[in-house]
């Protein structure tokens, strides 16, 4: 009952707050500069009530309605649970925000599929200027049957992460391939430092580090239908290996991977116990007080394995607009806008996060390793989305659960696999 209450009165407040007209257009609206910008008022919903983020959409939006007189932002927020719980409501309601935040993969398809995102394709097709300028890899999540639906505002990379003291104090260099990795953490492990960190006390770490190899061990094609809700079945040879080849980085890990927190194996990075973790860039303010210079490099290639090495692990966020709006084209100027240069430079001057627009993180805003890291993102042909976000919660969570029993010993990667498959059947069911 009082989830109902809490939803019910969301509800009411983003009624209050002005949110898009109703009735859902019949088509996708064009493009248009002519429409008229008086007395437009638009409800913004995101997931940061919090700063830095809070202060830079304050800033962002007081500029854009100076910039458009007649022109009237509203904000709501809710943090990320509670964001996820009210999404739902408010896009089920008449009077949905104009403008709100979404995650990619499943998340954002389910989105699409209930008519709630506009697409916005003739839009992105209309102003190259404008979305030429958006990294190629982080607009692909936002798209559906080669449609945009989304425009990405930042990225959360994960690349692995080493301390150079200890790789020049053993004369090492960051490895290319899996060889090479092992290769480098047996030396490591021979000094007396732990190679490797792994926290899965929270269960998506382990998800992360399956994420990535699955990406390596799996081909394109088969891991995209795959991670299709209606097509997934998850038998390809492939996914076992990946697997597997977790288990080959279980004696170079910290001991008790499964009851350390990824707070816990940040602080043994920083202090110089642990040589190497994959680090979210997200996280880089976490560990800015480490007394040693980091560096970074892509996941290794695995010899022999079908998938892209270029590929890089992460995710972009972003924004989708309402179809119900009575102003896309205003929504989709506020996004326009917010990915400008200028703004996408204010937002990682501000928060420290990784925008999407080209040339946005730079030597004069960034560490050198936030530019490597870019550089990375930029080089890769595509992302790879987190399993906890690309794909249902019944293929995620026995694939998460699995994990930690796999790295306890207590199942194979043939016994995680059947659960996994079992539940892809389940959601192929459902989606007839």
């Amino acid at each position: 009952m009082k989830k109902w209450l809490s939803g019910m009165l969301f509800v009411v407040m983003l009624i209050l707050a002005g949110c898009g007209g109703q009735g859902t257009p019949s088509s996708t609206p064009s493009p248009s500069e002519g429409e008229k910008k008086e007395d437009v008022t638009l409800t913004l919903f995101h997931r940061w009530p919090n700063e830095p983020f809070k202060g830079y959409f304050e800033s962002a939006i007081a500029e854009f309605e100076k910039q458009n007189p007649g022109v009237k932002i509203n904000v709501v927020t809710a943090l990320n649970a509670e964001y996820k719980q009210k999404i739902n409501v408010v896009l089920g309601n008449n009077n949905p925000p104009d403008i709100y935040f979404t995650w990619v993969g499943e998340y954002a398809n389910k989105f699409i599929r209930g008519g709630k995102a506009l697409d916005i394709t003739s839009y992105v097709e209309a102003d190259k200027a404008w979305s030429d300028q958006i990294i190629p890899s982080t607009f692909k999540p936002f798209t559906l049957d080669n449609k945009y639906y989304g425009v990405p505002i930042f990225m959360d990379v994960r690349t692995m992460t080493y301390n150079k003291e200890i790789f020049d104090q053993l004369g090492l260099e960051a490895p290319q391939t899996w060889s090479e990795f092992i290769q480098v953490m047996d030396k490591i492990k021979a000094s007396g430092v732990t190679p490797l960190g792994l926290g899965n006390k929270e269960p998506w770490n382990g998800g992360l580090f399956i994420t990535t190899l699955n990406q390596r061990m799996v081909a394109g094609d088969v891991l995209k239908k795959d991670n299709d809700y209606s097509t997934g079945e998850f038998t390809d040879p492939g996914y076992v290996k990946a697997l597997e080849k977790l288990q080959e980085l279980v004696p170079y890990v910290n001991e008790h991977p499964n009851a350390l927190s990824r707070e816990e194996e940040r602080n043994m990075f920083v202090n110089g116990k642990i040589a190497m973790m994959p680090l979210h860039t997200v996280e880089f303010p976490y560990v800015k007080d480490a007394k040693f210079e980091m560096g970074t490099f892509n996941f290794p290639s695995i010899e022999g394995a079908p998938g892209d090495a270029s590929v890089i692990t992460g995710a972009p966020e972003g924004f989708m607009v309402s179809p119900t709006t009575k102003h896309p084209d205003v929504a989709v100027n506020f996004l326009k806008f917010i990915t400008s240069k200028p703004m996408a430079e204010k937002w990682v001057n501000e928060t420290s996060v990784i925008s999407t627009t080209k040339g946005a993180v730079n030597a004069t805003n960034s560490s050198p390793v936030m530019v490597d890291i870019i550089e990375q993102v930029e080089a890769s042909n595509d992302m790879a989305i987190w399993i906890d976000t690309v794909l249902d919660g019944r293929i995620f969570n026995p694939y998460l659960a699995g994990i930690q029993e796999l790295l306890n010993g207590k199942k194979t990667p043939e016994q995680i696999m059947q659960e996994v498959q079992a539940g892809a059947k389940q959601v192929r069911e459902s989606a007839k």
